[in-house]
């Protein structure tokens, strides 16, 4: 990666990363709320029976009520485990399992670990991201898990970002290795940028 593009991601990360540290915590809960509402949508459109997902830390978009409703309505929902190679293993997401912090302070399940391979026959994947640029480039948080496991698959289905409405920007600085994602999750709306991947 060119000094240009990853002093270019830093700033950018930087800014959005302060951004949702102002955020209010009725306008994180609107935001949940929101999110889940998108995201029950989502996988009624696609019928969905088996899904990753991921635990939202408390300044990201609220991501855990709509993991419990999934769960409750028989969704098989995988959440990412960070491990130390750079790669994600799974758990699948069960109520009222422990919650511990992950490599990098991220929220993760305790549970049966499943390995890379066991996102590989999901019907869509919910990821995280700090912002996504209207072409479908995502820019994550700088640590490239999501992009190994997207760049890895074959026959991806289709891949959802979860931001805020404002961090839909007309781009963001990429390089070879971020991939794009289908579509976008925010509390208000769901856009689909790219035809599925499948």
């Amino acid at each position: 990666m060119s000094d240009a593009i990853a002093d270019a991601k830093r700033a950018l990360r930087a800014e959005l990363r302060e951004r949702r540290q102002l955020r209010s915590q009725s306008a994180r809960d609107a935001a949940a709320l929101g999110i889940r509402t998108q995201l029950d949508a989502l996988t009624e459109r696609f019928g969905v029976r088996s899904m990753s997902c991921f635990l939202s830390t408390t300044t990201e978009p609220g991501t855990r009520e709509f993991v419990d409703a999934a769960v409750a309505r028989g969704i098989r929902v995988l959440l990412p485990i960070t491990r130390a190679d750079g790669l994600l293993d799974w758990s699948v997401a069960v109520p009222g399992a422990d919650i511990t912090e992950g490599l990098f302070g991220m929220p993760e399940p305790e549970g049966e670990l499943l390995g890379p391979i066991a996102v590989g026959d999901v019907d869509v994947l919910v990821i995280p991201a700090a912002a996504v640029g209207r072409d479908g480039m995502r820019l994550g948080w700088g640590r490239g898990y999501f992009d190994k496991t997207l760049g890895s698959m074959e026959g991806c289905p289709p891949v959802y970002a979860v931001i805020f409405d404002s961090e839909i920007l007309d781009e963001v600085p990429s390089d070879v290795h971020d991939q794009p994602v289908t579509g976008i999750v925010t509390p208000t709306q769901t856009l689909d940028l790219t035809p599925p991947r499948r």
